[in-house]
Protein backbone atom coordinates (compact mmCIF):
# COMPACT_ATOMS: atom_id res chain seq x y z
CA UNK A 1 0.00 0.00 0.00
CA UNK A 2 1.31 3.77 -1.13
CA UNK A 3 2.35 6.20 1.90
CA UNK A 4 -0.36 9.02 2.08
CA UNK A 5 1.03 12.65 2.44
CA UNK A 6 -0.40 15.74 3.23
CA UNK A 7 1.19 18.75 0.81
CA UNK A 8 0.33 22.60 1.76
CA UNK A 9 -0.07 23.91 -1.82
CA UNK A 10 0.20 27.17 -3.18
CA UNK A 11 0.53 28.81 -6.98
CA UNK A 12 3.36 30.94 -8.20
CA UNK A 13 2.65 32.18 -12.14
CA UNK A 14 0.26 29.70 -11.89
CA UNK A 15 1.75 26.84 -11.26
CA UNK A 16 0.83 24.51 -8.79
CA UNK A 17 3.69 23.60 -5.90
CA UNK A 18 3.32 22.00 -2.58
CA UNK A 19 5.02 21.31 0.99
CA UNK A 20 4.89 19.03 3.68
CA UNK A 21 2.13 20.67 5.48
CA UNK A 22 3.79 19.38 9.18
CA UNK A 23 6.20 22.12 8.40
CA UNK A 24 4.00 24.72 7.84
CA UNK A 25 3.59 26.99 10.98
CA UNK A 26 0.73 29.51 9.69
CA UNK A 27 -0.82 31.34 6.71
CA UNK A 28 -0.60 35.11 6.59
CA UNK A 29 -2.45 37.23 4.18
CA UNK A 30 -0.68 40.46 2.64
CA UNK A 31 1.84 40.47 5.61
CA UNK A 32 3.85 43.86 5.96
CA UNK A 33 7.40 43.74 4.65
CA UNK A 34 10.35 45.90 5.79
CA UNK A 35 12.80 46.24 2.79
CA UNK A 36 16.40 45.21 4.10
CA UNK A 37 18.62 47.36 1.92
CA UNK A 38 21.29 45.37 -0.11
CA UNK A 39 19.88 42.55 0.00
CA UNK A 40 19.42 39.82 -2.14
CA UNK A 41 16.64 40.09 -4.97
CA UNK A 42 14.94 36.83 -3.19
CA UNK A 43 15.09 38.22 0.20
CA UNK A 44 11.75 40.40 0.33
CA UNK A 45 12.13 42.02 3.73
CA UNK A 46 11.86 41.36 7.23
CA UNK A 47 8.23 40.82 9.20
CA UNK A 48 7.38 40.83 12.93
CA UNK A 49 5.24 38.27 13.40
CA UNK A 50 4.11 38.96 17.02
CA UNK A 51 7.62 40.04 18.27
CA UNK A 52 9.43 37.70 16.13
CA UNK A 53 11.64 39.09 13.06
CA UNK A 54 11.58 36.81 10.54
CA UNK A 55 13.05 36.90 6.83
CA UNK A 56 10.39 36.71 4.19
CA UNK A 57 11.47 35.14 0.84
CA UNK A 58 9.96 35.64 -2.48
CA UNK A 59 9.54 32.06 -4.14
CA UNK A 60 9.19 33.95 -7.04
CA UNK A 61 12.62 35.10 -7.35
CA UNK A 62 14.08 31.85 -5.97
CA UNK A 63 12.30 30.34 -8.62
CA UNK A 64 13.10 32.61 -12.06
CA UNK A 65 9.81 33.53 -12.35
CA UNK A 66 10.36 37.78 -11.89
CA UNK A 67 7.90 40.24 -10.74
CA UNK A 68 4.28 39.23 -10.42
CA UNK A 69 2.35 40.34 -13.34
CA UNK A 70 -0.74 41.71 -11.41
CA UNK A 71 -1.38 44.07 -8.20
CA UNK A 72 -2.32 41.41 -5.87
CA UNK A 73 -0.80 41.36 -2.52
CA UNK A 74 1.20 38.16 -1.71
CA UNK A 75 0.37 35.70 0.81
CA UNK A 76 3.19 34.54 3.39
CA UNK A 77 3.72 30.64 4.11
CA UNK A 78 5.12 30.81 7.68
CA UNK A 79 7.24 27.70 7.03
CA UNK A 80 9.98 26.08 9.44
CA UNK A 81 13.12 25.24 8.25
CA UNK A 82 16.24 23.18 9.26
CA UNK A 83 16.65 26.43 11.97
CA UNK A 84 14.01 28.52 12.17
CA UNK A 85 10.77 29.91 11.19
CA UNK A 86 10.98 31.74 7.57
CA UNK A 87 8.10 33.05 5.44
CA UNK A 88 7.49 32.44 1.93
CA UNK A 89 5.92 34.87 0.34
CA UNK A 90 3.41 33.35 -2.69
CA UNK A 91 0.92 34.68 -5.21
CA UNK A 92 -1.98 32.30 -3.52
CA UNK A 93 -2.08 29.84 -0.96
CA UNK A 94 -4.90 27.30 -2.19
CA UNK A 95 -5.62 24.07 -0.20
CA UNK A 96 -4.56 20.75 2.02
CA UNK A 97 -3.86 17.63 0.05
CA UNK A 98 -3.64 14.42 0.36
CA UNK A 99 -1.61 12.82 -1.93
CA UNK A 100 -0.48 9.07 -2.63
CA UNK A 101 3.26 8.11 -2.94
CA UNK A 102 2.84 6.39 -5.99
CA UNK A 103 1.55 9.17 -8.11
CA UNK A 104 5.19 10.77 -7.20
CA UNK A 105 7.80 11.39 -9.83
CA UNK A 106 11.27 12.60 -10.34
CA UNK A 107 11.88 16.03 -10.77
CA UNK A 108 11.07 16.82 -14.32
CA UNK A 109 13.66 17.58 -16.89
CA UNK A 110 12.26 20.55 -18.41
CA UNK A 111 12.57 22.26 -15.57
CA UNK A 112 15.48 24.83 -15.90
CA UNK A 113 18.94 23.16 -13.91
CA UNK A 114 18.82 25.98 -11.33
CA UNK A 115 15.07 25.44 -10.44
CA UNK A 116 15.30 21.73 -10.19
CA UNK A 117 17.86 21.66 -7.03
CA UNK A 118 14.36 23.28 -5.44
CA UNK A 119 11.97 20.77 -6.30
CA UNK A 120 12.10 17.26 -5.23
CA UNK A 121 9.60 15.67 -6.94
CA UNK A 122 6.57 16.17 -8.70
CA UNK A 123 2.24 14.54 -7.66
CA UNK A 124 0.49 13.71 -11.16
CA UNK A 125 -2.93 14.96 -10.20
CA UNK A 126 -5.90 14.52 -12.15
CA UNK A 127 -6.00 17.81 -13.73
CA UNK A 128 -2.61 18.91 -13.04
CA UNK A 129 0.98 18.23 -11.98
CA UNK A 130 2.47 19.64 -8.29
CA UNK A 131 5.54 20.56 -7.92
CA UNK A 132 6.94 19.77 -4.46
CA UNK A 133 9.36 22.27 -2.94
CA UNK A 134 12.23 21.27 -1.06
CA UNK A 135 11.98 24.02 2.08
CA UNK A 136 15.70 23.36 3.18
CA UNK A 137 17.22 24.42 -0.62
CA UNK A 138 14.81 27.24 -0.91
CA UNK A 139 15.33 28.94 1.76
CA UNK A 140 18.68 29.26 1.30
CA UNK A 141 19.95 32.93 0.52
CA UNK A 142 21.78 33.10 -2.99
CA UNK A 143 23.67 36.21 -3.70
CA UNK A 144 22.08 37.65 -7.04
CA UNK A 145 25.32 37.11 -9.65
CA UNK A 146 25.77 41.18 -9.93
CA UNK A 147 26.91 41.04 -6.03
CA UNK A 148 29.97 38.83 -7.38
CA UNK A 149 32.96 40.59 -8.30
CA UNK A 150 34.54 40.15 -11.97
Amino acid sequence: MATRTQLCSFRLDGRLYGVNVERVLEILRAPSVTHVPRASSSVRGLINLRGQVITALDLRFRLGLGEASTDSPLMGLVVLDEQDAVILLVDQVEDVLEVDGAAFETTPDTLDSAVRTLIRGAYKLEDQLLLLLDIDEAVKIVPDRKEFPS
